[in-house]
């Protein structure tokens, strides 16, 4: 076993090492300007492999890559590209090979793309486009960002709702243009309303004569056009749905999204709840200095804030922090267990929060029990601190002290950790973004008063 579990290992060693000497060998091929070489060398990757390349080198190695790279741009590394370079990338290519990227993509891919250009590069790939595809991208960004029209792809396969099996399947050998990923055929009735889809699988194991209708899927779906794509999301991961039909005003079929673009919607909500949560706001690695000082600058001058608030409470107590200088020594592991454990119940409440499963009818309950499990641990720890206070520095009232200084702000801590998110969010503020703060002054400022205040009535 131990043999195997070596081998094994080795194995994924060489994979790693083989993956840095692709990286270097397609870097030597830009250098020699050989460009057969790099295009044996990228073919055999896939499009997020070249995006994710493209991502960690410098900037005129990218720029060298993508010029010697040529027509064989895949218009797909462009959707992969991280957002911070795939302007700079963009910059880089032919006119020509830019047009003919872009063709390749579905309506959705490119949506995607041009909402995060300038309007010259969006009017640039725009006009690349055949009329008929432009129209319908111009259409999908006339929707509202972030809405179900601007995720939705216009490439839809559906059928008559009176159609049969047999029907439908001859209508897709014979279609000469069918979306690269579709998992449903939508029916729609005479009014191009959808009223059911049927799933590939049961399309093909049906007899020719079953009226398609009779093999509808139950777990149907539709959204409008301006429904939020988190809702959507939501609604995908909630209900496990493969594709859903997108309907106008007049409930008219206009497009389908697939549980590719939901998920990337719900990855994408989650990367920004946890970089909210540490105050950076929605930095990448391809980031500026400038731009990332831009984003973490704000939140530092809060933090700033709030510790001066905290000093302020201390300076209260300075004349007992003065008589008895093991106050000083002490006073800094209160305020931190009271820290780590708000960030605790944060975190479970922001996560709630995002997933939608913190509500009105069970938020009281998880107030309570937060504030319980703070009482219980702040006891626990309580009893530790009270004995290091006497083994440490003799003072049995000195454990005391830090003993109770303990327990009140951890329950403190448990309390504001829910309570707090569940306010900001009431309030329209994003409890991912302002959390940490709140929690963090609020924690720093009770434990430093009720550690510093109990010494002052017991001690001095």
């Amino acid at each position: 076993m131990t043999d195997e579990v070596e081998v094994e290992q080795d194995r994924d060693e060489d994979a790693y090492t083989l993956g840095m000497r692709d990286v270097a060998a397609i870097l030597e091929a830009v250098e020699a300007q050989d460009a057969g070489r790099l295009i044996a060398l990228m073919e055999p990757l896939h499009p997020a492999d070249i995006a994710d390349l493209l991502e960690q080198i410098d900037e005129d190695e990218r720029e060298a890559l993508v010029r010697l790279y040529g027509v064989e741009f895949d218009g797909e590394i462009l959707s992969e590209l991280d957002e911070g370079i795939r302007d700079e990338v963009i910059g880089y290519l032919h006119p020509e090979v830019l047009a003919e990227a872009v063709r390749e993509l579905e309506s959705d891919d490119v949506v995607d793309l041009l909402e995060d250009l300038e309007q010259p590069q969006q009017d640039a790939i725009l006009g690349a486009l055949e009329e008929t595809d432009r129209l319908a991208v111009e259409r999908s960004m006339s929707y509202p960002e972030y809405s179900a029209g601007r995720l939705m792809q216009r490439e839809v396969v559906m059928a008559p709702e009176h159609w049969t099996v047999g029907e439908a399947i001859d209508f897709l050998r014979r279609s000469e243009e069918l979306p690269d990923q579709f998992y449903h055929m939508i029916l729609v009735n005479p009014r191009m309303e959808p009223i059911g889809y049927v799933t590939l699988g049961r399309l093909l194991s049906s007899r020719r004569a079953t009226k398609l209708i009779d093999i509808a899927e139950e777990s149907f779906r539709l959204f409008e056009v301006d429904e939020e794509e988190g809702d959507i999301a939501y609604a995908f991961n909630q209900y496990h749905l493969i594709s859903a039909p997108v309907v106008d005003s007049t409930g008219r079929l206009v497009g389908v999204i697939t549980i590719d673009d939901a998920m990337a919607v719900l990855d994408e909500e989650h990367e920004e709840d946890i970089l909210r949560l540490a105050g950076v706001g929605e930095g990448s690695l391809s980031d500026k200095v400038i731009e990332t000082t831009k984003q973490r600058l704000p939140w530092l001058a809060v933090n700033l804030v709030t510790a001066i608030i905290a000093s302020l409470v201390i300076a209260i107590f300075e004349d007992t922090i003065a008589a008895l200088v093991a106050l000083a020594v002490l006073m800094p592991i209160v305020a931190s267990m009271g820290g780590n454990a708000g960030t605790q119940s944060m975190t479970v409440a922001v996560r709630a929060i995002a997933t939608r499963d913190l509500t009105g009818s069970n938020v009281w309950r998880l107030i309570r029990r937060e504030t319980l499990v703070g009482l219980v641990n702040g006891t626990v720890f309580a009893v530790v601190m009270a004995l290091v206070g006497i083994l440490w520095f003799g003072s049995p009232m000195l454990g005391f002290v830090i003993g109770g200084a303990m327990v009140i702000n951890l329950v403190v801590a448990g309390l504001s950790g829910i309570g707090i998110p569940v306010l900001l969010e009431r309030f329209g503020i994003d409890p991912a973004l302002a959390s940490g703060t709140f929690v963090t002054t609020v924690t720093d400022v009770v434990g430093f008063f009720a550690f510093l205040g109990l010494a002052a009535l017991v001690l001095v």
